[in-house]
């Protein structure tokens, strides 16, 4: 039977067109929880949402290379590795929703690092 870890889902709601120090803010976002260690975080890019201080609706239109359409960041970890990430998010975005939720995960491991990990496991 699979072995459930109690952590939290971060997520983050961000535009498009939102940007950090030059390049598009969901992606410098990836790759400051990737520097950080944590477990795993994925992109959604949004076809349709309203939000922010206009509330203006985005549509993904067809031929329309760039909006600013919702994207939206979810990142999965342990209580304590998401606390200390949340202050560098919060720094980093202008204008946008973080929500924070009690999640059980279980990682699942290519098939060689199974049988590695097992194999210390019974050693010890």
């Amino acid at each position: 039977m699979s072995t459930f870890i109690v952590g939290q889902l971060l997520r983050i709601f961000v535009g498009e067109g939102d940007t950090w120090h030059g390049r598009p803010l969901y992606a410098a976002i990836v790759q400051m929880l990737r520097h950080e260690g944590v477990a795993g975080a994925s992109v959604f890019r949004g076809i349709e949402g309203f939000g922010g201080s206009l509330h203006e609706i985005h549509v993904a239109k067809i031929f329309q290379f760039r909006g600013d359409l919702p994207i939206l960041i979810e990142v999965v970890d342990t209580e304590e590795k998401i606390a200390a990430v949340i202050p560098r998010i919060d720094e980093m975005v202008d204008e946008g929703t973080m929500t924070l939720e009690r999640v059980e995960y279980h990682r699942l491991l290519p098939r060689r690092e199974k049988r590695e990990k097992t194999k210390s496991l019974t050693r010890a």
